[in-house]
């Protein structure tokens, strides 16, 4: 994965939501510590539905191929902001422009949801909702886009059910929600061609200054017998990031999908959010080293519904749940 930078116009529309987070109870999923550990988890936190995530997926290929300059991506877009602004207290629709390896001019929307905007200490959760718009990997039809159920819309589903369940509980710190754009327009041998819309809000952020204590960005966190490894980039840039939430992962009962091993370096969105604004970010990503790498379905038209699996879903939003109430840091209360 990798980005094309040519950033041109920064335009925001800042809409305050015109309901309050709601308090409520939280739940914490069954699981057991082992034996004389230390827990991590000493914060409950919302149940995570996984049916909720798969609509929220359904939902955002109803809309057909999210390639940026289409009526489909716009209208996903309108889609997604008015979906974040129910849950959210605060959503930024950052609007811009970027040029692509091809040299096409293209409109840019990132998508921002916050909870607690005035708190200092803040998570920054990512994930990118654009859609590829060619099959390169597949056998025919290379030259069409692709639904990309797995590669950007698992992320946003997960996300967004987790936007949901905050509404009802809210978190001990700020949390932003950031679906950017432009992900997957690149070509592999154009350096900095993927990840425009994340190049182009680490340039210009959501509010001026911004930062977080970390972030995570999912990526392909759906897919059927999906495995997470630590991600090199990760490890060295915020590796004591990677080392609380694959420990929370392993307490949290899902440490068979978290495997706690390394693997490469993968230049994705948060590569650019970490080199951009200094914020250390991971990257939660599917990932096979006994397969060649991402799944066989990657950049073809099989990236559809049939590639999900509800159990992934549910595991990624178990421990990123888990995690928002249990941070790898003293939380402050104000």
């Amino acid at each position: 994965m990798f980005r094309q930078t040519a950033i041109l116009i920064a335009g925001f529309v800042v809409i305050s939501s015109t309901l309050n987070s709601c308090t409520g109870s939280k739940k914490t999923d069954d699981s057991d510590s082992s034996e004389g550990a230390v827990s991590l988890v000493k914060n409950t936190y919302p149940a995570f539905n996984a049916d909720t995530a798969y609509n929220y997926i359904a939902k955002q290929l109803s809309f057909g191929y999210r390639i940026p300059g289409t009526a489909e991506h716009k209208k996903c877009a309108d889609w997604l902001i008015a979906e974040l602004a129910k849950f959210c207290d605060t959503v930024y629709y950052q609007k811009g422009n970027s040029t692509t390896s091809e040299g096409k001019k293209i409109p840019i929307y990132n998508l921002v949801g916050s909870f607690k905007p005035h708190s200092k200490q803040r998570i920054l959760l990512g994930s990118h909702w654009d859609s590829r718009p060619w099959g390169d990997n597949d056998t025919k039809d290379k030259d069409k886009p692709i639904l990309a159920a797995n590669d950007g819309a698992s992320g946003v589903g997960v996300l967004l059910t987790l936007a949901y369940n905050l509404k009802k509980n809210p978190p001990p710190t700020g949390v932003d929600i950031i679906l950017f754009d432009a992900e997957d327009l690149g070509k592999p041998d154009a350096d900095n061609s993927f990840c425009l819309g994340s190049q182009y809000w680490a340039k210009n952020p959501h509010t001026p200054n911004y930062k977080a204590q970390f972030g995570v960005l999912l990526d392909m966190v759906g897919g059927k017998n999906a495995q997470f490894y630590q991600e090199a980039y990760s490890t060295d840039k915020a590796g004591w990031v990677v080392s609380h939430v694959w420990d929370l992962a392993e307490e949290t009962g899902q440490g068979a999908r978290f495997v706690k091993s390394k693997i490469g370096g993968i230049t994705d969105d948060h590569v650019y959010v970490t080199e951009g604004t200094g914020i250390p970010m991971i990257d939660i990503i599917q990932y096979s080293p006994n397969n060649g790498g991402f799944a066989d379905y990657w950049h073809t038209h099989a990236d559809n519904l049939e590639s999900l699996d509800k159990g992934t879903l549910q595991s990624v939003g178990i421990v990123v749940s888990a995690l928002v109430f249990n941070p790898p840091f003293e939380i402050i209360q104000p």
